[in-house]
C-alpha cells in the first residue's frame, strides 16, 4: 500500500504582513542583545512602513526586486519585511565577492541594492558589482532604534501585497552550477510558517533566538517569521558567539533556537571542555527545545546534546523550494528518532521510485513532496521544473524511506551538491572558477565528510603549468566567498570520465574520502 503523509495545517488568505500586524502594538518584537535595542510590534511595524514608503518612492512596486547584503540585525528583518510588503525581497549573502554579487543582481534583475552602512568590504564589493545599473542604498542603525537608508529621502506609498504575490526570491544550487531562483509567495511563506508554529506549539510567551542568517529561509521562516507571527520576540545577535550563547539565551529569556549541527556541535565542544557554569548550559536557562535542520545531526550529536542541555532535541527537513519546513521530530510527549528528520509538517511526503510510483512503507526511493508552502516552480527554468515536478509531486533530490509511523529516514543525496553546515555549494561552480586559473586544465570539486561542517569542500585538478595547492586555494578565495572555497586541493594526472567523456564526480570524491587524503 501506498504511504503518504497528509496535510497538517489548514491554509487562509492571510499573508504573513497581515498576521504580524494584528499582534498587539506594546509586545517585543525584536531584541538587539549586542546594541541593547528592544523594539516592540508598534516600532517595528512603524520602521516597516517607513521603509517600504521609501523604497517606493524609488519605484519599488509589485514584481520589483529588491537585493540585499545585510548581515543579521534589526536592519536586516525591516528591509526584508518592507521589501516584501511594497515588492520582492532578494537576500544576498554579504560574503559574496564582486563576481557573485554581479551574478545574483543581473539574474534577479534588482532595482534597488540595500548593502549595510558600516560594512567596508562588502560595501567595496557590492558596489564594483552593480557598477551604476543597480542603484546602491545603506541601512543603517540610530540609537533609538529605527532603521535609516542613506540614499533614499523620496517617500512613496506602499500597496499591501496579496497573498500570491511574490514575497521573496531565493536562489538554491544545482549540479548543473547554475543557481536556479526560486520565487515564493506571500502565501507560501505564511502558509509554512504557520506550519512551524504548530510544529512546536509556539505562542506570545516564546522567544527564540536567530542565530541562522537571515539571507537563508532557514533563518528568515524558522527562526524569524514563525516567532514574529504569533507575536514572540525574536533576539537577534549581530552573529554566532559560542562564548556568550549562554548569557544571551538566559539574560533574554529565550526559550527556543535553531541551527545547523555545526553550530550545535561547537555548544557540545564547550561543554564538553567544562564551560558549564559563567557562560554554559544550565537547567534554569528557560529553554524548551533546541531545532536542527539544512543538514543530518548525527545521532551521537541528538544523544548528546539531550544530555548536556537538558531539553528534547527536534531534527527538522526543509528545502528552499518548500518555504523550509518540510518535517520534523514531534514534541513530547509523541517520539523523537535520532535516525529520523520526523514527520510531515504541512506538506504530503511520499517515496517515489524511478517509474514514480509512491512506494509503501520501510520501501526505498526519492522523497518528494507537495502542499501549500511548495513552490509553483522555478523562475524562467521550464528545463529545471520539467524534471522537478513528477505527477503533482516535487522531487526534493533525496532518498529516503517512511516508517510504519510515517517518519521519514533520509539514506542519501540524489543529487551531487556539496552540504557544508547547511550551505549547499554547487561544485560545478567550483569547477568553473578552478578552470580560470591559466595554469588549470582540469578540475572536479567534491564533498569530504568533515567533523564540524558535517562536509567540506575539495578538488582534484590536472594542471597545465606549474601551480600550487596553496596558490590555487588563495586564487579561489578571491573569486568566490570563503566557505565555498576548496580547502584541500589534489594535484593530480588525470581524472576518471565515462565513456561519453563526462567526469565521475563521484569517484573523484571516493578516492578521496578521507579529508586528511
Amino acid at each position: 500500500m501506498a504511504l503518504t503523509l497528509p496535510i497538517m495545517v489548514s491554509t487562509d488568505q492571510s499573508t504573513f504582513w497581515d498576521l504580524i500586524e494584528a499582534v498587539p502594538g506594546d509586545r517585543i518584537a525584536l531584541v538587539d542583545p549586542d546594541a541593547s535595542i528592544r523594539l516592540s510590534y508598534d516600532d517595528l511595524r512603524a520602521n516597516v512602513r517607513t521603509v517600504a514608503n521609501l523604497m517606493a518612492g524609488a519605484g519599488v512596486a509589485r514584481g520589483v526586486r529588491v537585493a540585499m547584503a545585510l548581515a543579521n540585525g534589526i536592519p536586516a528583518v525591516v528591509c526584508f519585511l518592507a521589501a516584501s510588503v511594497a515588492g520582492t525581497a532578494a537576500p544576498l549573502n554579504p560574503a559574496y565577492r564582486r563576481d557573485e554579487f554581479q551574478f545574483f543582481l543581473n539574474d534577479t534583475n534588482a532595482s534597488l541594492f540595500i548593502i549595510a552602512g558600516d560594512s567596508e568590504a562588502t560595501s567595496e564589493e557590492a558596489r564594483a558589482a552593480a557598477e551604476g545599473r543597480v542603484r546602491v542604498v545603506a541601512a543603517s542603525l540610530d540609537p533609538d532604534g529605527r532603521v535609516v537608508i542613506a540614499g533614499l529621502d523620496r517617500v512613496g506609498a506602499a500597496t499591501l501585497p496579496a497573498p500570491d504575490d511574490i514575497a521573496l526570491v531565493l536562489h538554491t544550487s544545482g549540479s548543473t552550477g547554475t543557481p536556479k531562483r526560486v520565487p515564493l509567495t506571500h502565501r507560501n511563506l505564511a502558509f509554512t510558517s504557520r506550519s512551524v508554529v504548530e510544529s512546536y506549539k509556539l505562542s506570545d510567551a516564546d522567544v527564540s533566538l536567530c542565530v541562522m542568517p537571515l539571507f537563508h529561509v532557514h533563518g528568515l521562516v524558522a527562526s524569524m517569521l514563525a516567532t514574529l507571527i504569533t507575536g514572540g520576540t525574536v533576539v537577534i545577535p549581530h552573529r554566532f558567539n559560542p562564548l556568550t550563547f549562554w548569557r544571551t539565551v538566559r539574560d533574554n529569556g529565550v526559550t527556543w533556537y535553531s541551527a545547523v549541527p555545526t553550530i550545535h556541535q561547537m555548544l557540545l565542544a564547550r561543554a564538553d571542555r567544562g564551560a558549564k557554569t559563567a557562560s554554559g548550559p544550565a537547567v534554569s536557562s528557560g529553554l524548551r527545545f533546541i531545532r536542527s535542520c539544512s543538514a543530518r545531526l548525527a545521532a551521537d550529536h541528538f544523544h548528546r546534546m539531550e544530555e548536556v542541555f537538558g531539553v528534547p532535541v527536534l531534527q527538522a527537513y526543509g528545502m528552499t523550494e518548500a518555504a523550509h519546513q518540510m518535517s520534523s521530530n514531534p514534541m513530547p510527549p509523541r517520539a523523537r528518532k535520532a535516525d529520523s528528520v520526523g514527520v510531515a509538517t504541512g506538506v504530503e511526503i511520499g517515496i517515489m521510485d524511478a517509474d514514480g510510483k509512491i512506494l509503501g512503507a520501510g520501501e526505498v526511493g526519492e522523497v518528494v513532496i507537495r502542499g501549500s508552502g511548495v513552490m509553483s516552480g522555478y523562475e524562467n527554468n521550464p528545463q529545471a521544473n520539467a524534471s522537478a515536478f513528477v505527477n503533482g509531486w516535487f522531487r526534493t533530490g533525496d532518498q529516503g524511506c517512511l516508517d510504519e509511523d510515517g517518519y521519514l529516514r533520509l539514506i542519501g543525496r540524489l543529487k551531487e551538491l556539496i552540504n557544508r553546515g547547511g550551505e549547499k555549494i554547487s561544485p560545478a561552480e567550483i569547477d568553473e572558477v578552478l578552470l580560470g586559473h591559466p595554469a588549470v586544465a582540469e578540475a572536479v570539486a567534491f564533498g569530504v565528510e568533515h567533523p564540524m561542517w558535517g562536509e567540506e569542500v575539495a578538488a582534484a585538478v590536472v594542471l597545465r603549468a606549474p601551480a600550487t595547492e596553496k596558490e590555487l586555494i588563495a586564487y579561489c578565495r578571491e573569486r568566490i566567498a570563503e566557505y565555498k572555497s576548496p580547502k584541500k586541493i589534489h594535484l593530480v594526472d588525470a581524472v576518471p570520465r565515462t565513456a561519453t567523456g563526462k567526469i565521475q564526480r563521484r569517484a573523484v570524491a571516493a578516492a578521496f574520502a578521507d579529508p586528511k587524503a
